[in-house]
Order: structure tokens, then C-alpha cells, then sequence
């Protein structure tokens, strides 16, 4: 184990400073300082290297946690990416935008504050980038087979990976002009640098993956296409179709969908010049969702100069410790202050949208709301409630309803299951032999962890059925496995 008696002398919670909230606002760089490395190790040092480490089932990668935080605390961080590495291709992403379920899993965080492991996770894969230790690992041989990625989010990357390193030509297909997928343009600058992004493309670049950007697969390309130029495809698309707001005046002007306010805020922060954005700039901005997506938005209104932010949420607040409907080691719903929230703004639980108001030129002036109480049939409206704020521009956050239909999917006559989604059996693959699902096209809506583990899983299939033996390939989940939820 790590240090012996570390949770006995430390038990504190240490993690890197955010930048001042009135500078890091005037930009669009990473909000956290560097840590000092000593700190850290205090931190590493903390782990009990549990006879069961919890923290293992926790995470659907199954992060070899307790082995990293030892070898980190020892400051032997070659040997600590080497173990990083064995059961995750991108530690970096994982380490500034996952939520940590591994951190809810602690052993220690049954009566302390848990280890930081994410913090540990993303300070030794930098540290080896920095120095040079992270470099291409190219495959012992070819097979002569080829493989199409659809799609270069978590799962698609994470799949193309290591069919490059088990030996088999691949080419990843993105429709946007940079590879990526939500990485790229739907993540802002604020939560992960796509410098950190552009240096894994690189090196997966210099192993042999072939990245085709710009293709419309399904529309450039057809579904036709990739079954008769490769061996197999795998379906990596996302869960792109936004949940709506079914509400009077909701087709007036002004109200958007998450996804169609990011992307351009992001182009613009990498100095791209977009026609026609929509900003926040001098407007009353209220989010409806409270979730990661609701708080990217948030922080973008906030750097874009907004009048106001006010956030929504229909479910009530949770409280700041776990409650009894979530033990440890499952998950909890706890209230959580993003680098978004603490940047100012009035977060509003418990409510819902009944009405968005309009203006004489059809666009949002104000938004009705109620507040709701759960009840014997669901929300109920709380009587007497009803209130009207300023709105100029209404952004939708609430989630994602499955894959996009049509295109692709209709092209290669894959079956749905009964969400929409891209349905599969116990390899990954989808109703047509050779076609394989990974990530939220299949899964549903989820954490990048999850899509990493899938794209690792769905890998292993894909060499296993392409080579016709069992491939030597990890496969961390299973199509049914789900969180470790209460």
C-alpha cells in the first residue's frame, strides 16, 4: 500500500485551486491551478490498498486505483501511467470530466472525505506527457483486416485504439471538421483544453488509426458504403436527439437546444468565426436541466458577458450528505457546486416551465414557471406557485433522448430496442452481422467511463469475431451491465 498511516496523518481533502472567479471568467482556459506535487502525494498516500477495493466497482473501466495511487505516492510515475494505462486509454479525459463514481466508492469515504483519486488520475497522465513517457504503441503485426469507427467521441476513439494496436486497419469517421466528437466541440475549453484532446489524436495518429474528418456518414457515405469497404463497422454515434420542451411558445425565438448554443461558443473560443451564433451577451440566460450539460452552459453565459444566469431544476435539492436511499459505496445524489455554479447565477430546484412568453417580434421575453412536489402520480403543481422571470434567451439542457434516426441506421437496417437506441446482443453487435454498437448509440445516455469501457469491450468483439479466435483484447463491461446504483 501507499503510505501506511497516510489516512491517520492526513485527513484532509486536498484538491487544486480554481483560478479567481472574476479572472477565469475573461477567458476560456482550464479553471483549476496546478497542484503542488507534494500535495498531491499526501493525497495518493491516503489510499488503505483495501483487501476490497470498492473504489475497483466503482469504476467500469476497473482502474487498478490502489497500484497507481502507491506507485504515485512513491513518485515512480512511469510505472504509474503503465498501470494507468493498462485499463484506460485516456486517463486525461476521464480525470477532468467524469464524476468520480470510483471517489463514491472509497473505502476511506465511509467516515472521511475519499481519496482524489481523479485529481491522482489526470497529475500522473500529464506528468507523462510532459515528460515525453507517453508515446505510439504500434501493433506487433497486421491482420489484413480493416475496421470503420463511426463517430470520434470516448467510445469511438477508445474502440479505435486498440483495434490499431491489435493489429487491424482502421479508419474513424466524424462529420465535424476536427476529431473528437462532444470532446472537441461539445466540452468547453473551461472544463477540458483540446490541447489535451489534439495530443491523444496525435499519437493514435502515429500508431496507424486514419482519422476521416468531414464525412456525413449517411449522407456523404452511405451505410452501403462501409459494409462493402470494410470487414466490420462500429457504430459509435452518440445519443444526439435532445429531449424537448413541450410547453406553449416554445418555437419562439430564442429558445435552444444545449447543443445547438455549445458548439458554436466553443468554435469561437478556439478563434473560429461562426455566422449567425447565438450569445449571451447582455440577456437574462435561463437553463432548464441541472446536469453537466446545464452547467457548461452556465459557464459559457458567464464568459460570454450575460446579463443574468438562472438555472432549473424540477427535481428537488438534494442535501450535501448522503441519504439513506443511497449508501456507500452506490453513487449518491449530492448537492455539488461546478466551477460553473460557484461563478454566480441563482440555481432554482423544484420547478418547472408552464408557459415561455413572447414579444410583438416573436422572440422569448420571459419564461412562467410553478413549482412542483412529487406526488402519488408523479410532479404535482404546487398551488399558488406560479411566477414569471425575464428571459431573452432559454437554453434546453434536459438530456438526450437516443441515437439520431434515419441516415445511418436506416441504411444498415439495424434493429432499435425499446429506447430508441441501437439494439445488441451479448458481443456488441448490432441485428446485422459485422455491424457493432458502443457508447450511447447503444447504451443510452451516459458517463465518458462508460463510453471508454464500451469502446475497450466492443473492441475485443470485433477482433475476436473478425480473427475468428478470442481475442487477447480487454473487455471491461458487458452490453447489460449498468452503474453501481441504489
Amino acid at each position: 500500500m501507499a503510505d501506511p498511516q497516510g489516512f491517520l496523518k492526513t485527513r484532509e481533502r486536498e484538491l487544486p485551486r480554481r483560478r479567481p472567479v472574476p479572472v477565469r471568467i475573461r477567458d476560456w482556459k482550464e479553471v483549476y491551478e496546478a497542484q503542488a506535487v507534494p500535495e498531491l502525494q499526501r493525497q495518493a498516500g491516503r489510499c488503505m490498498d483495501c483487501g476490497i477495493p470498492f473504489c475497483h466497482s466503482g469504476c467500469p473501466l476497473g482502474n487498478l486505483i490502489p497500484e497507481w495511487n502507491d506507485l504515485a505516492w512513491k513518485g515512480e510515475w512511469r510505472e504509474a501511467i503503465e498501470r494507468l494505462h493498462a485499463t484506460n486509454n485516456f486517463p486525461e479525459f476521464t480525470g477532468r470530466l467524469c464524476p468520480a463514481p470510483c471517489e463514491s466508492a472509497c473505502v476511506l469515504g465511509i467516515n472521511q472525505p475519499p481519496v482524489t483519486i481523479k485529481q491522482v488520475e489526470v497529475t500522473v497522465v500529464d506528468r507523462a506527457f510532459e515528460n515525453g513517457t507517453i508515446l505510439p504503441v504500434s501493433p506487433e503485426r497486421l491482420s489484413g483486416k480493416t475496421v470503420a469507427v463511426v463517430g470520434s467521441g470516448p467510445a469511438g476513439l477508445a474502440a479505435a485504439q486498440q483495434l490499431t494496436r491489435a493489429g487491424h486497419t482502421v479508419a474513424v469517421y466524424e462529420r465535424a471538421d476536427q476529431p473528437g466528437g462532444l470532446l472537441r466541440y461539445g466540452i468547453p475549453e473551461f472544463k477540458m483544453e483540446k490541447a489535451v484532446l489534439d495530443r491523444r489524436i496525435a499519437q493514435m495518429k502515429s500508431e496507424g488509426t486514419r482519422f476521416r474528418t468531414g464525412v456525413d456518414v449517411g449522407g456523404d457515405l452511405t451505410g452501403a458504403d462501409l459494409r462493402k469497404r470494410f470487414d466490420a463497422v462500429v457504430v459509435a454515434i452518440g445519443s444526439t436527439v435532445p429531449r424537448d420542451l413541450p410547453v406553449p411558445g416554445r418555437e419562439l425565438d430564442g429558445v435552444v437546444q444545449a447543443m445547438d448554443f455549445l458548439p458554436p461558443a466553443n468554435r469561437v473560443a478556439l478563434g473560429q468565426s461562426v455566422e449567425n451564433q447565438v450569445t449571451a451577451t447582455g440577456k437574462d440566460v435561463v437553463v432548464i436541466g441541472g446536469g453537466d450539460t446545464g452547467a457548461d452552459c452556465i459557464g459559457t453565459a458567464h464568459r460570454q458577458g450575460a446579463r443574468s444566469v438562472t438555472s432549473l431544476e424540477i427535481m428537488p435539492q438534494p442535501g450535501i450528505e448522503r441519504a439513506g436511499a443511497h449508501p456507500w459505496p452506490t453513487y449518491p445524489m449530492l448537492f455539488r457546486v461546478a466551477s460553473a455554479h460557484e461563478e454566480g447565477g441563482e440555481r432554482v430546484y423544484a420547478t418547472t416551465t408552464s408557459e415561455v412568453v413572447g414579444d410583438d417580434q416573436g422572440r422569448v421575453r420571459a419564461l412562467r414557471l410553478h413549482e412542483v412536489r412529487m406526488g402519488e402520480n408523479g410532479f404535482e403543481k404546487v398551488e399558488g406557485s406560479e411566477r414569471e422571470i425575464p428571459a431573452q434567451l432559454v437554453l434546453l439542457a434536459m438530456g438526450f433522448l437516443g441515437p439520431q434516426p434515419g441516415g445511418l441506421l436506416e441504411q444498415l437496417g439495424v434493429d432499435k430496442d425499446e429506447r430508441t437506441n441501437v439494439a445488441r446482443d451479448g458481443h456488441f453487435m448490432s441485428s446485422v452481422p459485422g455491424v457493432f454498437v458502443a457508447g450511447d448509440a447503444g447504451r443510452g445516455q451516459s458517463l465518458i467511463v462508460w463510453a471508454i469501457a464500451e469502446g475497450r469491450s466492443v473492441a475485443h468483439e470485433v477482433d475476436a469475431w473478425l480473427m475468428g479466435k478470442p481475442s487477447r483484447l480487454p473487455r471491461p463491461v458487458a452490453p447489460t451491465d449498468r452503474p453501481l446504483t441504489a
